[in-house]
C-alpha cells in the first residue's frame, strides 16, 4: 500500500524558494522527488524518527521534515531546507 503525501502549500513555497535561489537547479529537483517517491512508497521507511510522529530525512542538498500517519496512510510535510555545502 502506497502513502498519500501532502506537503503545506507554505512548505512547497520553501521548496520553490530554494529552487528559484539554486544554482544547482537539478540537484535540488532530483532530491525532491526522490524523497516524495520514498515517503509515497513507505514513509516509516524513510530519516529517522523524532517526536510522536515527525520524522526527519534528508536527500542532499535538502532535509526535510514530515508527520507520518500509519493508520491512514498519510503524509504531511512541513518543513524543507538546503543543507550546508
Amino acid at each position: 500500500m502506497r502513502y498519500n503525501v501532502r506537503w503545506k502549500p507554505a512548505t512547497e513555497q520553501q521548496l520553490a524558494q530554494i529552487w528559484n535561489d539554486a544554482t544547482d537547479k537539478a540537484a535540488v529537483a532530483l532530491a525532491a522527488d526522490a524523497f516524495d517517491a520514498a515517503l509515497q512508497r513507505d514513509a516509516l521507511q524513510v530519516g529517522e524518527s523524532r517526536t510522536g510522529r515527525t520524522r526527519i530525512a534528508f536527500a542532499q542538498p535538502l532535509a526535510f521534515l514530515f508527520d507520518v500517519y500509519p493508520d491512514t496512510r498519510q503524509v504531511e510535510v512541513f518543513d524543507v531546507w538546503r543543507t550546508r555545502r
